[in-house]
């Protein structure tokens, strides 16, 4: 995934934007904003526009696209409104987006807020994420759940690529993104192009698409418009005459000197690639028209809604806030009879903190499933003596059947999250204890380390070790658990490089 951010109209990147766009005919859109934490009389502002744009023809792979990120915080608004609603509306290019119309109804607000006036109120031809993942349900016998699988759900099903979401809710307003949010911005555009991929697949491979559709055969078109007009039949054959084709037309009827502008200026409208028949197909019969209507443009303040907010749930608010606030003893603690070693149960809000806790040494293991009811994870933490690390605050309700187990994680960012944990529990970090846990399963290594020869023996039907390091004396480390095998390579060193730096270890 090649991806590129655009701040500057004036910038290379910008101008690869707009040269990629001329040779894509599918973009996958998604837009990402600073969460609103309570309620307000205006709409968030969106900070950050994705553009994933398809490159190639039918054969390539999805991986085979670029990402535009396009900083709407820094780039000149007023200027980029008329070219960002001509790539919205452009008929040469399909636009795919996961209930992308909260994310148009923002971005036509954020434009209209900075002089874009009078924003966006369409998108098309425009097909939803959540249509195309019902249809392949269909296809596969599945039955159609009435409920809205999220992105995540359905890139992990479709694609077999889980999709994190613990980024969404981080400060898309503060510059400059970090190095993870990119990667989230990019990846959740991204993967829409690969649904879709997966889609026209199966489409294509069930045979002719529109056969209701009589087009005009090639050799009709210097008949021109008079001749097609007079051909019995001729109202069906004009309904299938593709955008890309009707310049031919314009150009074969044309015989005077305004008919020839006219065709002049067809030509120059149309930028970008025409779709090929299969894909102009699909849009025919599976594409749609997104549209936002006037009581769209105005937040839906109510004032039922307000006063509902009673001082109980405020209250209440409050106290899941003051939950929040570790006051110990952890299970852990050898008061308690435990064994003084560190134990975290890290769930699906925070498992990038899981990560990061294994690769500092810390025991921090994931649910066993992978969405979990309150009283699973409740149960587990219990019965392996282990504080639940999460984001819902709801969880902190259950914080009366396991007392001081449960803590909830301010911090949205990684890194950010390992500091505060580290801090909070008062854990202590040495350098050696880097890279001593497994992070695929969080267990523990083998503590003789095994030679090269051991090593390839180990991964026999199970891991493949590169030939380039049999030449490089390395020590192997296997996990206990998962068998896993890891070495002293480049990866590895950056890593303890990272968490050193993190963790301040130097200092």
């Amino acid at each position: 995934m090649d991806i590129h951010i655009v701040s500057s109209i004036d910038s290379s990147e910008f101008t690869h934007l707009t040269r990629t766009l001329s040779k894509s005919t599918v973009v996958g859109l998604d837009a990402e904003w600073k969460p609103v934490r309570s309620q307000r009389s205006t709409f968030p502002t969106v900070t950050l526009l994705q553009l994933a744009c398809q490159i190639g023809d039918d054969s390539a792979g999805w991986d085979e696209s670029v990402v535009f990120l396009l900083d709407l915080s820094s780039l000149p608004l007023p200027s980029i409104w008329e070219w960002i609603k001509d790539v919205l509306v452009s008929p040469d290019i399909l636009k795919l987006g996961f209930k992308f119309k909260q994310d148009l109804i923002y971005l036509s607000s954020t434009f209209r807020a900075q002089g874009g006036n009078p924003g966006f109120d369409k998108v098309e031809p425009y097909m939803d994420i959540t249509n195309i993942y019902k249809f392949l349900q269909h296809k596969q016998g599945k039955k159609i759940s009435k409920d809205t699988k999220s992105l995540s759900a359905i890139c992990e099903e479709i694609l077999g690529l889980h999709l994190s979401k613990e980024l969404q809710c981080s400060d898309w307003s503060h510059r400059p993104l970090t190095e993870e949010q990119i990667r989230y911005a990019a990846t959740d555009a991204h993967c829409l192009l690969g649904i879709f991929k997966i889609f026209q697949a199966k489409v294509i491979k069930e045979g002719p698409l529109c056969n209701h559709v009589n087009e005009q055969h090639q050799s009709n078109v210097s008949l021109g418009l008079k001749g097609i007009l007079e051909m019995p039949g001729c109202e069906n054959k004009l309904v299938g005459r593709k955008f890309c084709n009707a310049l031919d037309i314009v150009q074969a009827t044309a015989s005077s000197e305004e008919c020839e502008r006219i065709a002049r200026g067809v030509e120059v409208i149309r930028k970008t690639k025409p779709m090929d028949e299969s894909l102009w197909k699909i849009v025919r019969k599976y594409g749609e028209k997104l549209f936002l209507r006037e009581s769209d443009r105005n937040p839906k303040a109510s004032r039922r809604k307000g006063k509902r907010r009673s001082s109980v749930v405020v209250c209440e608010e409050k106290q899941l806030e003051n939950y929040g606030d570790w006051q110990g003893p952890p299970p852990w603690d050898i008061s308690l009879g435990g064994d003084g070693c560190p134990k975290f149960l890290c769930d699906v809000m925070v498992e990038g903190l899981a990560k990061h806790l294994r690769c500092v040494g810390v025991d921090a293991a994931v649910p066993h499933s992978r969405k979990p009811e309150p009283r699973e994870l409740i149960d587990q933490a219990y019965k392996e003596k282990r504080v639940l690390l999460t984001r819902d605050a709801k969880l902190l309700r259950h914080q009366y059947l396991i007392k001081n187990q449960i803590y909830r994680v301010n911090n949205l960012l990684k890194n950010e999250q390992l500091l505060e944990v580290i801090e909070v529990f008062q854990l202590k970090i040495n350098e050696d204890q880097l890279m001593s846990r497994c992070t695929k399963c969080n267990g523990r290594f083998i503590q003789k380390p095994l030679t090269v020869e051991e090593a390839i023996e180990a991964a026999k039907g199970f891991q493949k070790i590169p030939n380039c390091l049999f030449d490089k004396n390395l020590e192997f480390w296997q996990c206990m658990d998962c068998n896993q095998l890891y070495w002293e390579g480049t990866q590895y060193h950056n890593a303890v490089q990272k968490f050193i730096n993190v963790c301040k270890l130097k200092e």
